[in-house]
């Protein structure tokens, strides 16, 4: 059985940062993208960034870019998201998402749907 399971999340004040994890388990994740999105209060759930198998390919959102970074360990199945300077609209719920089924190309990263595996989250709260 599949598990995706998010941990890091919390409540931190305009400016400051936080270090999502994401720990998948249950199944070989080879050619694998892993994939964090977030959804706020009232909004729809938003793409916010994704990492290649390799590690050789990430992509962001444009209101992330600069500010998070994703990484991944394959040795232990696990996705990371470092955020820094992080903002009031930065305040969501955030899951991850591990892609098991092709296609593997740049647009379908950003498609939801298109992901196997979800996590049920974690909140991230962000004070002004």
């Amino acid at each position: 059985q599949v598990q995706v399971v998010e941990s890091g999340g919390g409540l931190v004040q305009a400016g400051g940062s936080l270090r999502l994890s994401c720990a998948a388990s249950g199944r070989t994740f080879s050619n694998s993208p892993m994939g964090w999105f977030r959804q706020a209060p009232g909004k729809e759930r938003e793409f916010v960034a994704v990492i290649t198998w390799t590690g050789s390919n990430t992509y962001y959102a444009d209101s992330v870019r600069g500010r998070f970074t994703i990484s991944r360990d394959n040795t232990k199945n696990t996705a990371y998201l470092q955020m820094n300077s992080l903002k009031p609209e930065d305040t969501a719920v955030y899951y991850c998402a591990v892609k098991s089924s092709p296609p593997y190309s740049g647009s379908s990263y950003y498609n939801q749907r298109l992901y196997n595996y979800w996590g049920q989250g974690t909140q991230v709260a962000v004070s002004s």
